[in-house]
């Protein structure tokens, strides 16, 4: 429908569709009807109407709220996909800060009305701006935000010599190699000099 409003002709609406339902991996169900479809289909329907007019900015108002823990997450999953496909600009809609983080390169914080803080995941936790954030991020697993660029000691003059962790690189991801390791990790950056590193201390 929002199609037709545009004017596009039936023929380019129907390609357009076909197109938004291979993108979401529906092919082979579009004689299906809504209750035939699982609850992550039905999800992958909605993504797809919202793709089919091709907007700039691809604004997402809760979708996964009401999906259980697995479809949330596979929903989730398949939003990183089809950005990593469209390179879209996201604004995306939540009252939960741990889906916040999984999907957002920066998040703003809102009371009131008012937007208090933006930031990156990592910034928000690290540096909250008021009681607010802080009380906000105060659960949050910090293994899953924090980068090594945020925890790493200066490079001792043996760096070199160590196994090497990105800058970038989640905690969590590397933190059983850390405590397991007797030696400390060299931190990288993205042209691999070193700028730090890190021990099980941190």
């Amino acid at each position: 429908f929002p199609l037709a409003i545009q004017g596009i002709g039936k023929q380019e609406r129907e390609q357009r569709a076909r197109q938004m339902i291979e993108l979401v991996s529906l092919k082979g169900r579009e004689r299906h009807f809504p209750a035939e479809l699982s609850g992550g289909q039905q999800q992958r329907v909605g993504i797809a109407r919202s793709l089919a007019v091709e907007p700039e900015i691809w604004f997402l108002d809760e979708p996964f709220s009401a999906l259980d823990p697995l479809i949330r997450r596979e929903m989730q999953d398949e939003l990183m996909r089809l950005q990593s496909v469209l390179k879209k600009t996201i604004v995306f809609i939540t009252h939960d800060f741990d889906e916040a983080i999984r999907l957002a390169d920066r998040i703003a914080i809102m009371k009131d009305g008012a937007i208090i803080q933006i930031g990156t995941p990592e910034d928000l936790v690290i540096r909250p701006a008021t009681d607010y954030v802080a009380e906000f991020t105060r659960d949050v697993n910090r293994a899953k935000v924090l980068s090594a660029r945020s925890v790493m000691d200066p490079a001792s003059a043996d760096a070199g010599s160590y196994e090497r962790i990105e800058s970038h690189a989640k905690i969590a991801s590397f933190a059983a190699s850390i405590i397991d390791s007797p030696k400390p990790f060299a931190v990288v950056d993205k042209n691999g000099g070193v700028i730090g590193e890190i021990t099980a201390r941190a």
